[in-house]
């Protein structure tokens, strides 16, 4: 039995949360009592309007943006096991979400092939449940623009239809002095704008950002997307 886990290839799945930065300590606990190996902590800063925080549970504030590398088979018990600690179903809790990997390096694959967890029937019986309980389709809409442009982005995409983001401040280490693109210099510092979109809104969320703050406007952005799924947290329908 053991023999025939090992030869399974994982399905891996890209895990993420959005929470009070205070609470970060709670999901590395979790995180070390199931033995999750790989997981990364970055500051986050909420983009929701005062209108709707209680709502959305994205605010303001300062956030964690908590990144989860796990077998697809652990996700449904992870989630319901970060839910039960920081009650994600209670407005301003946080959200969570994951992203599907088309592909990853092999001794990563080799990690997750020679682990094979005890409860591996209940998660099994988890993740079953919750993939019939999840119907609706999502997309996590990625921006990456300047410097300062990212309050005003959001104006847009909230009036094309998206609720609330989180944003991350980042540098660009692709180069090295000025550099051009399509004749227009490209700024180090960048935000990175994440909105959390049904499949419906997508579209003319992405089209808004990219016609006001585009690679051609002095945001220098671009606007891609990704689909997202066991959405948590959040009512998106």
């Amino acid at each position: 039995m053991n023999n025939e886990n090992n030869n399974k290839i994982p399905i891996l799945k890209f895990l993420i949360f959005i929470i009070d930065w205070t609470k970060t300590s709670i999901i590395s606990e979790i995180f070390e009592q199931h033995h999750v190996r790989f997981h990364f902590i970055c500051k986050g800063k909420g983009t929701a309007s005062s209108e709707i925080l209680d709502v959305l549970g994205i605010g303001s504030s300062e956030k964690a943006v908590i990144l989860c590398l796990e077998q697809d088979v652990m996700v449904p018990f992870l989630l319901k096991e970060v839910s039960k600690k920081l009650g994600l179903h209670n407005p301003g809790a946080g959200i969570a979400f994951t992203i599907s990997l088309s592909g990853i390096n092999n001794p990563i694959i080799q990690v997750f092939k020679n682990s094979i967890h005890k409860n591996l029937n209940t998660v099994e019986k988890e993740a079953e449940k919750m993939s019939t309980e999840s119907r609706h389709e999502f997309d996590l809409i990625m921006s990456i623009v300047n410097h300062g442009y990212s309050d005003e982005l959001m104006v847009i995409a909230r009036e094309a239809g998206a609720g609330g983001g989180t944003v991350i401040n980042a540098r660009g280490l692709l180069h090295q002095g000025p550099v051009k693109f399509f004749g227009i210099s490209v700024q180090d510092e960048k935000e990175i704008i994440i909105i959390l979109s049904t499949r419906e809104k997508k579209a003319p969320i992405m089209q808004a950002i990219s016609q006001a703050y585009g690679i051609t406007s002095k945001a220098e952005g671009i606007v891609f997307s990704l689909p997202a799924d066991n959405i948590t947290g959040l009512d998106l329908k």
